[in-house]
Formats: structure tokens, sequence, C-alpha cells
């Protein structure tokens, strides 16, 4: 996997988290390729354009548990081409007194579309 591959994909999940802990659904659609799919807690729901990402889980984790924001543990790639990348990840959820709520791994594949990589899939065990 040539190096820049790697760096543009790890600077998308960057921009994608950093749009997630700021709760804004307009910069992690910015992150992502339609349709977009997203598979957790025994559901698959596709988000066919962009505007379509609800916020619904935030806000609960935000009233159940206290969400405040997410890191990244792990980022590996397991699979790749030159227009598509597996990568095996692992984050925490916080509060904002740094407490845990769970530690969870995923699957995301990014893709190159129109000279830009994007999230595409994410399969995750958290909910």
């Amino acid at each position: 996997m040539s190096e820049s591959i790697y760096e543009a994909c790890i600077a998308c999940l960057d921009r994608f988290m950093a749009a997630l802990n700021a709760y804004d659904a307009v910069a992690m659609d910015a992150e992502m390729h339609f349709p977009h799919v997203r598979f957790a807690g025994g559901t698959i729901v596709v988000y066919q354009t962009p505007g379509n990402n609800p916020m619904d889980l935030f806000e609960r984790l935000k009233r159940e548990d206290g969400w405040h924001y997410s890191v990244w543990n792990e980022r590996t790639v397991v699979q790749h081409n030159d227009a598509k990348v597996h990568m095996a990840v692992n984050y925490t959820r916080l509060r904002a007194d740094r407490s845990v709520i769970g530690i969870y791994d995923s699957l995301y594949v990014l893709s190159l579309k129109d000279g830009r990589w994007g999230v595409q899939l994410r399969s995750s065990f958290g909910p």
C-alpha cells in the first residue's frame, strides 16, 4: 500500500471523527461516499444521499450514557487496492470527565471516488 493512500485514508478518518465529535452531520457527510452503509446492532441502514445521516444515535448516547466524544485507538489496514481500503478500527466513547462508556471494534471500508477518499461502509460491534 502506498504511503499516500494510507495517509489520505487516515486523514479522512481523522476528519470524520472530528465531525462526529463536533456533532456536525454535514461535515460527517463530507467524509462519506454515498450510498453509505452502516451495519450495527444487527441492523443495516443505507444512507442514499448526503443529509440522510440521522444524529439520533448520538442524541440517545448523550442522554443515556453521557457521551461527549470519541477517540480512535487503532486503525489497521487489513486489505486494500488502489481504489478501496478495508480498515479494522477500534474506538472509545467517552464522557466529558473522560470516563469510558465503551470500547468498540469496527470495519470501515474507504473508497476512492472522484479523486477523493471517503468512508463508504461501516460495520460496527458498537450500538
